[in-house]
Formats: C-alpha cells, sequence, structure tokens
C-alpha cells in the first residue's frame, strides 16, 4: 500500500492471515496459555510472514514496565563504552531484556533529560554510567522503583549498586610504577578534568602518589575536542618542545597515548630508555601498534556483565549487591614501561 495508506498492523490482522481467533494470536505471541504446536506455528508464520511486532505499550500498562534496560553513557565515540556496551548485551542474551541506549556527551543536564525521557517508558532496570549526577537526576533514580546500577566507578556513593574500579587507586598504582622504574621529572596529557569525572580521580590519585615519592608534575596539558590520536601527536610534541627533559608522559587514555607513542617512535626518542609513556583502558583496537603502549586494563566488558548480571538477580528476586562492587585493573607494561 502507500506509505500515506500505512497503518500499523493489528492482532486481527494476524489472526485474519493465520485463521485462528485474536485470543489464540494473543496467547501465542505471548507465550501464555495453552496452545498446539501446530497451532503456534501457524500463528507464528502468519506473524513473520506479515512483518508484526506486537504492541508492549499495551502490556506495559498493565504490569507497569517494558522489557528495556535503559543505558546512560556519554559517549559512543570513546572506545571504551562499546566493549561496555558488547558485556551488558552479553549478559542479557537469552533473556527478555532489551538494552537501549541513551548519550549524554558528559553533560549533566543532558543525562538528566535522557534520564528522565529513558524513566518515563517504565524500564526494568537502568545502568548509568558513573557516580556524579545532577540532585534531579539522584532523585529520579532514588524514586523510580527499579533496578539501578551505576558503572565504570566507584569512588562516590551509589544511588543503589555500583559496579567499577576506583579510579583514584588505579591513578595511584600508575603513579608508583612509574617512580618505581626510575621516572622523575613527568608530563601528564588529558582530556579537560571538568568533563570526564573519572580522569579527573585517576589525575588525583596519580598526583598524590607522586607526591608521595617527593615528585611533582613537571608538565600538562589539556584538551576537550577532536581526533583522540591528532590530538595525542600534537600535545606530545608542544609538551616535548616545552619541556625536552621529560623522561615520562602520562597519558589520561590509550588514544591519546597511542598518538603521543607513535610521535616519539617518528622523532626516534629512545622508548622507555629515555622517555616512557603510559596511557589508560588497555583497549584491544592498539594491539597492532608496533610498540604496545603501557597501559591499566579497566574491566570494561567485566563492568558491563556484571552490571546486567545485577539487573537481571535483582528482577527474579534473587540475592544480589547492594553498594559498590570494585573490581581491579591491572598494569601492562608494554613495552613503554621500564622494567627494573
Amino acid at each position: 500500500m502507500p506509505p500515506s495508506d500505512r497503518r500499523p498492523l493489528t492482532l486481527r490482522d494476524v489472526s485474519e492471515a493465520s485463521g485462528v481467533s485474536e485470543m489464540t494470536v494473543s496467547r501465542v505471541l505471548r507465550n501464555r496459555g495453552d496452545v498446539s504446536a501446530a497451532t503456534r506455528e501457524k500463528v507464528l508464520e502468519a506473524a513473520k510472514r506479515l512483518g508484526y511486532v506486537p504492541n508492549k505499550i499495551a502490556g506495559a500498562l498493565a504490569s507497569q514496565q517494558v522489557n528495556l534496560v535503559a543505558v546512560i553513557i556519554p559517549s559512543v565515540a570513546n572506545m571504551v563504552f562499546p566493549e561496555v556496551l558488547a558485556g551488558i548485551s552479553r549478559a542479557l542474551d537469552d533473556t527478555e531484556l532489551q538494552p537501549v541506549v541513551g548519550v549524554t556527551d558528559y553533560l549533566p543536564e543532558k543525562e538528566q533529560s535522557v534520564l528522565y525521557e529513558m524513566l518515563s517508558w517504565r524500564p526494568s532496570g537502568v545502568i548509568i554510567a558513573g557516580l556524579e549526577h545532577t540532585d534531579a537526576s539522584r532523585a529520579m533514580l532514588a524514586a523510580a522503583g527499579i533496578p539501578v546500577v551505576e558503572i565504570m566507578d566507584t569512588d562516590g556513593d551509589p544511588v543503589d549498586a555500583a559496579v567499577g574500579i576506583s579510579h583514584r587507586r588505579a591513578g595511584r598504582e600508575m603513579g608508583k610504577a612509574i617512580l618505581d622504574a626510575g621516572y622523575r621529572k613527568i608530563g601528564y596529557m588529558g582530556t579537560k578534568l571538568g568533563l570526564d569525572r573519572r580522569a579527573r580521580k585517576r589525575f588525583e590519585g596519580f598526583t598524590e602518589a607522586l607526591a608521595k615519592g617527593g615528585v611533582e608534575i613537571a608538565d600538562q596539558e589539556f584538551y576537550s575536542d577532536g581526533s583522540a590520536l591528532a590530538k595525542g601527536r600534537e600535545m606530545t610534541k608542544n609538551m616535548m618542545e616545552r619541556s625536552p627533559d621529560l623522561d615520562f608522559l602520562y597519558y589520561s587514555n590509550d588514544m591519546i597515548g597511542a598518538g603521543g607513542l607513535l610521535w616519539l617512535t617518528e622523532m626516534g626518542y629512545d622508548v622507555p630508555g629515555t622517555v616512557g609513556c603510559a596511557g589508560f583502558n588497555d583497549v584491544q583496537l592498539l594491539q597492532g601498534l608496533p610498540r604496545k603502549l603501557a597501559t591499566m586494563d579497566s574491566c570494561r566488558r567485566e563492568i558491563g556483565s556484571r552490571a546486567a548480571e545485577i539487573i537481571l538477580a535483582r528482577l527474579a528476586g534473587e540475592q544480589a549487591p547492594t553498594g559498590k562492587v570494585e573490581l581491579t585493573p591491572t598494569i601492562n607494561p608494554g613495552d613503554t614501561l621500564r622494567q627494573r
């Protein structure tokens, strides 16, 4: 039929196509009631042939929720979050629940708006990145009456449950490893700390570890827009020209770290002898680089799967964690952090 004449398919259409009653069609599509295998197959074949999709909103009016899990993340461009989503999807496979994703661009007010819209659809649970939200967002999460899991971070107080790592601890451990390797003149490059709160916490832990070793950051630079690889090259070039005596460069993430490592290699620096470098996240995409960047695994897939498992357990009435579930990241020295 012409596009202007199109209308949504109904149970009656499937009923007429399969030759059974609307009540039987409803039972088959909801997997309820005693229906023979032959009738079930007839109904499912007709629905598939027509392209019929059940109206879940009608069922939601009775149950007060739909089989969706709201997943709210700051970015899909950041290589971290697709792996988190993969962990969530893997845990929800073979269940009726489906993740639906909202993106906040690291903006608290946009997160508040996205959360409001998603909760208005009455999802079965919420998985949301970070522990810092606006007061209105925290109030909505607390009053939602559904399982809420905040992910990626455990440095703070969760509304319900939290799964992640301590970013302050991650920064401290990397700082200690750099000092233990004998580096003392250290530069830092990363995203603007007001936007990425988890990067800020790693920076705080990092500087704390350096201070305990009697070392201060010698130079630092931050960025907010543009290609991470290109920014890594650009910032590294600027910093090394500005502070040529630096012997280690710590990057807030692997992507800018990879750009910096490529520039150092092209310029002929002895890495890690004269200058060492490290990033964060252990992004698998960078495994093909000629040299392996030192980094720290942020447990992304496990965070996603553990969060979804908490949602599933709560909905099934089973015991599930509340409070914090803190995972332990590990340092991979790669080829760019001296070993003693």
